[in-house]
């Protein structure tokens, strides 16, 4: 009931028109709990090659494969992976071997060790449906009618979807075109039908979130131009279920398309897999107008959700991450088919590039900020989850912009399946040029850098226009590395709807780097079961900004708290002195009256905390980093056991320290932390 008192109270706020386009939109959608069964039962192969304009679903299956195709589908678009790549094929067989065998290690599955590695063993019958943590089962149903959030429950939807993605078998696909093995291409295509018998049309809660059947459709597109030729794809029968389920994919995604009044990354996603749908199946009535509407779509949508200069609105580094993929590859996909982008577009992406390229650590690695499922469009690489540097290849190569290339260094496997051999030559061997600071103030972030320094500070709204979304209670929250070693660390996100109670301790204000005030939140949460909203309660404000060549200094405050009976502003200055490998952060927390005043500092994991020395040390990566304070009279130092989620249902230990002080104000903390010369 209150949820259905909520939507009527969102309604009122919504124009006349916006309400009847919901109401008739909802009402189509629903129409196909009656509708999709018997459209799955009358597509036969005579009727799909009438729709698609072919003689014999073997001629449509031919057709579709001449179409133009952008990325690597042959042994020789690779050229010589191992010179480029020398560490990838092993990796891609054995990966290979292990989809072979069905097991999986998805959002955290390999914490309930049903197996000796550590990973979930499927079995020869996949359960498509199941949370394997929570053995939580979602019967089918038509997809509308599914509550696949059950949060008065602990399960978690996350892994039947990411499950029926099918991205953990891409690497069959890999290694087919590696060895031409047809046990690789066989894998693939028992899994598709697996998933096709095990899944009607939009009957499971595989299909309930529009975002699921739009992704799956990039990686059966993939599948389809790199396996098209197999022995194991030549059966026609396999052949018409492929493309009627395919076909299928993308009536579903137009028909139960996620537009709102203010759109995210499902947004995004449903539009490319519109574009890959249209542009794989046609020339048709529908593949035409799937592509037509999924370009024109990515092009409106592009400028409201990625700022001037090119950060994702969602206040996530991951979902930038998905978002990149989401708008370069379509992009790549329809200039393939003479249907070049706008400059707009290409402009927009090269910005998303750049910031890349400004938050990748001198480590490789990328910030934990605001939430992380992991979510990939096209996952092909095998190297670390948290390097996103191969964006910036994909954008410099494509979009043909040299200047943006020289930011880039790091593994070419992610740009080598993109791009293909040529245009990866370009970029491999490259190192990781020295950090530069960049400010981006229309996202909201600055990133003080100097070689091996670097911070990320969060200066920006709530994520997704305020009204929260993926970002997390991060203002004036930072990540540090010094002189290459990574010590300060957001937390992440850990889970979603596998428990709200964790949900919302890891996007909390205690959970991040910044001070919190009277154990207030900054930004309130709406309530505790809406896990994707927060109240716009906090304004920051950039008070200055100060580059040298040898140090970077950034002040800036919010007023979350102002709403407080004694309001208080917190004031944070960060410099960072890359000469000295020296960061100091220097708290001043304004106002009047007493307050319980609270600075953590999240510690990345294996960093440990040294008090045997006569001053406070953090050892990591064989390094010693010292740490100091001082500041306003009443300050006291804890340190607890604490947790970082570096990918999505996995928590690792780490350290947390905390400064508080409850007491008049205003109150003033210095804290320094600095690399102490080798062997101190």
């Amino acid at each position: 009931m209150s949820d259905l008192l909520g939507k009527l109270r969102r309604a009122a706020g919504k124009s006349p028109p916006y309400v009847v386009r919901r109401v008739v939109r909802d009402a189509r959608a629903e129409a196909d709990r009656w509708r999709a069964p018997r459209r799955d039962r009358s597509l036969t192969p005579d009727r799909l090659c009438r729709e698609l304009g072919a003689p014999t679903i073997d001629a449509l299956w031919e057709r579709c494969a001449a179409r133009p195709w952008p990325f690597p589908s042959t042994r020789d678009d690779l050229g010589d992976l191992d010179r480029l790549c020398p560490e990838h094929r092993a990796a891609v067989l054995e990966a290979a071997d292990r989809a072979l065998q069905r097991r999986v290690d998805l959002v955290g599955s390999g914490e309930v060790e049903l197996v000796g590695s550590g990973e979930v063993e499927l079995g020869p019958r996949i359960d498509w449906l199941t949370d394997v943590r929570s053995g939580r089962s979602w019967p089918p149903a038509f997809s509308r009618g599914i509550d696949y959030a059950n949060l008065d429950a602990p399960s978690d939807i996350k892994f039947p979807w990411e499950l029926s993605r099918l991205q953990w078998a891409l690497p069959l696909g890999q290694a087919w075109l590696l060895t031409g093995e047809d046990r690789y291409a066989e894998g693939a295509r028992d899994l598709i039908d697996a998933w096709i018998e095990g899944n009607p049309y939009a009957w499971t809660v595989n299909w309930s979130c529009t975002m699921e059947p739009a992704i799956r459709i990039l990686t059966w597109t993939w599948f389809f131009f790199t396996l098209h030729d197999s022995p194991a794809f030549a059966d026609p029968d396999f052949r018409f279920r492929f493309l009627k389920n395919l076909l299928l994919h993308g009536e579903y995604t137009e028909r139960h398309f996620e537009r709102s009044d203010l759109n995210g990354n499902h947004f995004v996603a449903d539009a490319a897999g519109l574009v890959f749908a249209g542009l794989c199946l046609g020339p048709g009535n529908a593949p035409d107008r799937w592509a037509d509407r999924g370009l024109a779509d990515l092009e409106a949508e592009l400028p409201l959700q990625v700022t001037a200069d090119g950060v994702d609105f969602e206040g996530s580094v991951p979902y930038h991450r998905l978002v990149t993929e989401l708008f370069v590859l379509p992009a790549m996909y329809a200039e393939a088919h003479g249907r070049p982008v706008s400059a707009g577009w290409r402009d927009r992406t090269a910005a998303m590039a750049e910031f890349v390229a400004a938050y990748s650590g001198p480590d490789g690695g990328s910030p934990l900020w605001g939430d992380a499922d992991d979510g990939r469009a096209l996952p092909l690489g095998s190297g670390r989850r948290d390097d996103h540097r191969y964006l910036i290849a994909w954008a410099a190569q494509w979009l043909d912009r040299p200047a943006l290339l020289d930011r880039f260094g790091g593994p070419v496997d992610e740009v080598l399946w993109i791009l293909g051999a040529a245009r990866t030559e370009a970029a491999a061997g490259r190192t990781t040029p020295p950090g530069e600071s960049r400010e981006f103030p229309h996202g909201g972030y600055r990133v003080l850098a100097h070689g091996a320094d670097q911070v990320f500070v969060d200066c920006g709204p709530v994520g997704m226009a305020g009204v929260g979304g993926h970002g997390h209670n991060d203002v004036l929250s930072f990540e540090a590395v010094l002189d290459g070693v990574r010590l300060v660390s957001d937390r992440g996100c850990f889970v979603y709807t596998g428990s709200p109670r964790e949900r919302n301790e890891f996007r909390s204000t205690a959970a991040h780097n910044t001070p919190s005030v009277d154990g207030e939140e900054i930004n309130r949460l709406v309530r505790r079961d809406w896990l994707w909203a927060l109240h716009d309660d906090t304004r920051p404000e950039v008070r200055s900004w100060s580059v040298t060549p040898t140090t970077t200094s950034l002040e800036v405050s919010h007023d979350g708290y102002q709403r407080l009976a004694s309001p208080v502003t917190v004031v944070r200055r960060f410099e960072l002195d890359g000469g000295e490998h020296r960061l100091t952060i220097r708290d001043s927390l304004e106002g009047a009256g007493h307050h319980a005043i609270e600075v953590p500092l999240h510690l990345a994991p294996g960093v440990e905390v040294d008090r045997s020395a006569s001053d406070l040390r953090l050892r990591a990566g064989g390094r010693s980093f010292e740490l100091t304070w001082e500041g306003t009279e009443g300050w006291e130092l804890s340190e607890e056991a604490s947790r970082v989620s570096p990918s999505y249902g996995v928590a690792v230990p780490t350290r947390r320290l905390a400064w508080c002080r409850t007491g008049a104000m205003p109150a003033v903390l210095e804290v320094r932390l600095s690399a102490c010369p080798e062997g101190g």
